[in-house]
């Protein structure tokens, strides 16, 4: 049996006879081995000591094996417990199993049974501390990070870092799959409400009728259906952060209830009074939040509320250096959370990877790596374990090379052509990751046929 330590077993009993006989047999067998006379100094031993096994006798005078078992529980929880019972006392052994005992072995003891069914027991011991371990590290993995050292991305990072200390509202703008959810909660963590709740609403999962319910709340019979009362998300986040993302998509009306919040710093939950909430007000979304509020869809009102502070993240094909980074990230998350053991990723498809143009940006990058971390049967993700469309996808350069005197004309249409390239003819992407109204690609291509 293969452990990272010397396994340790406490034997006890107050026969010393049979106490010096099992300590030979556990010595040759590798094990560190404690023993003690009585229940009592068993539990000394046990606070003193990490101890993986208790072999002890059922009958001891003063705490029987019973006591002793019971009373471990709270001394030692990690410890696999094994009782030594007299012929014809096998109803008490049988009752100590059914209190957490992992077996028991008949007196006189047999070497040969009495070593397996330890060997047994710290196979067990062994299982279920590893198990949780590994819990607690994937618990740890989970945990989105903030990864990246590319100029662009320091730059966004080193205004969310000056901005989190304060109170003001931060409107957080990138592309869908850029990691605003991730930026919000590393603003929250680096701020000074970061001990208190985090609560993460996405406005655009929830229909209108529903989102001013949630993030408002609502008294008891404030509409059909709303039996008891009950409190919206800026409640639960009282005097922690509250991060809308996708708040574009809000309603005209609830907009109309977040701007009081923003000015007045109280809700008024459906069907209730206004009642005053300390909340940290983080916001993001992937449109054009000016131009929306030039088509009418967004109240200039609130755009100035929420545009205290911009925090701008990067798609990813800006900043191409960190995909290594992530790689490294996902692979060890995904690599723990399936239990795989996956150990590096090839040159050849960290080439692939760092030179794809990822229109889903770090979103596209993750759900890759998982993909590849679940299917992979070696130790090395290679280019076999990606997807055919990203495997044989032409590198992307990010750049292009215009000389000096270069007609304006002209270096936009090349940056549209390069980009409808890289998008496969798709002008609705292009038009995206260029920043621009589909029509104008359309209009631009147009004026170049007539």
């Amino acid at each position: 049996m293969e452990t990272h330590q010397q396994p340790t077993i406490l034997i006890v009993d107050d026969d010393r006879n049979n106490v010096l006989a099992l300590e030979k047999v556990f010595k040759k067998e590798n094990l560190r081995v404690f023993s003690a006379g009585s229940g009592r100094d068993a539990l000394d031993v046990c606070r003193r000591q990490t101890v993986d096994v208790v072999l002890t006798d059922m009958r001891m005078p003063g705490m029987d094996g019973l006591q002793l078992l019971d009373t471990l529980r709270t001394i030692s929880p990690d410890s696999e417990v094994v009782v030594m019972t007299a012929y014809g006392t096998v109803e008490s052994a049988v009752e100590a199993i059914k209190n957490g005992a992992y077996d028991f072995v008949e007196k006189p003891i047999k070497r040969t049974a009495i070593v397996k069914t330890v060997k047994k027991a710290l196979e067990k011991h062994f299982l279920v501390v590893e198990n949780r371990n590994l819990k607690q590290l994937l618990k740890k993995v989970e945990v989105r990070q903030v990864v990246g050292n590319s100029p662009v991305f320091r730059r966004t990072l080193e205004v969310a870092q000056q901005a989190a200390p304060s109170v003001a509202t931060i409107l957080i703008t990138g592309e869908s799959g850029t990691g605003k959810e991730v930026l919000a909660r590393f603003i929250h963590e680096n701020s000074t409400r970061s001990d208190k709740p985090f609560v993460a609403v996405n406005c655009a999962a929830l229909p209108e009728s529903i989102l001013e319910a949630e993030l408002f709340g609502y008294e008891e019979g404030a509409f059909t259906g709303a039996v008891k009362r009950r409190d919206g998300r800026f409640s639960m986040a009282h005097e922690g952060t509250i991060f809308l993302d996708e708040v574009a998509e809000m309603s005209g009306s609830v907009q109309v209830k977040l701007l009081r919040v923003l000015q007045e710093r109280e809700i008024e939950p459906l069907g209730g009074t206004a009642r005053k909430v300390d909340v940290r007000v983080l916001a993001a979304t992937n449109r054009d939040l000016e131009a929306e509020v030039e088509r009418g869809n967004f109240r200039e009102d609130l755009y100035y509320r929420l545009n205290v502070i911009i925090v701008n993240l990067p798609p990813l094909r800006q900043r191409l250096d960190d995909v290594p980074l992530l790689v490294d990230l996902f692979v060890n998350r995904y690599a723990i959370k399936n239990s795989k053991p996956i150990e590096s990723v090839s040159k050849e498809a960290l080439d692939i990877l760092s030179g794809y143009y990822w229109p889903g940006n770090v979103r596209e990058l993750e759900n890759v790596i998982e993909r590849a971390v679940v299917l992979s049967r070696h130790p090395m993700l290679d280019v076999a374990d990606l997807p055919t469309r990203i495997a044989t996808e032409e590198r992307y350069q990010g750049q292009l090379n215009i000389s000096i005197g270069t007609p304006l004309e002209e270096i936009e249409l090349r940056v549209i052509r390069e980009t409808l390239r890289h998008t496969k003819g798709d002008k609705k992407l292009a038009a995206q990751l260029l920043g621009i109204a589909t029509r104008t690609i359309y209009r631009k291509l147009d004026a170049l046929n007539e």
